[in-house]
């Protein structure tokens, strides 16, 4: 059984989806790791590498490097906040802002969840508005947290990628990556 201090971490944990096409992608997740590492409270939990075929890129675009991790955010962390801090992490790391929606990045962080927290503004929708329909997030992120049901779905994500109607092609690449 969990103790109490278990589910309260369980419930402010963290999901964010890593994501190359552009560049040393395996170089870019490896160190944008390193780099959550620091936003955490206890060790990341991560998926494997996952290859993707790009959704709804422009034509011709590379295939995509993916990963999720888990993590137990800092005390007096928010979801605005930890966006803010993964945007920074981008930035570092050589993403430069878009010209063309979905174009090739050295490297994509996205928020997929904190907690059960719902944010609709702007800046940030929690849970990410398209992960329940995107393999290259749902897979991985059902090795680190199958039993997860994102807030507003009914079924987990390891249920989810069963019912996906898409066209996407995703294949294992490697299981350790830090």
């Amino acid at each position: 059984m969990n103790s109490g201090t278990e589910d309260a971490a369980r419930s402010r944990r963290a999901f964010v989806a890593l994501g190359s096409n552009q560049g040393d992608s395996v170089g870019l997740l490896r160190e944008a790791g390193v780099r959550l590492e620091g936003l955490s409270r206890s060790p990341l939990r991560r998926s494997s590498l996952w290859r993707s075929t790009p959704v709804d890129c422009p034509p011709g675009s590379p295939a995509f490097l993916n990963a999720v991790v888990a993590l137990e955010p800092l005390p007096g962390t928010t979801p605005e906040s930890l966006l803010l801090e993964l945007q920074a992490i981008e930035r570092a790391l050589g993403r430069r802002p878009k010209r063309v929606l979905n174009e090739p990045r050295p490297l994509d962080l996205d928020l997929i969840a904190f907690g059960e927290e719902t944010r609709q503004s702007e800046q940030l929708t929690l849970p990410h508005p398209r992960a329940h329909r995107r393999r290259f997030v749902l897979e991985p992120l059902a090795e680190i947290a199958p039993d997860l049901i994102l807030p507003g779905q009914r079924q987990s994500v390891r249920e989810q990628p069963e019912t996906l109607s898409t066209p996407e092609k995703l294949e294992r690449v490697s299981a350790a990556w830090e």
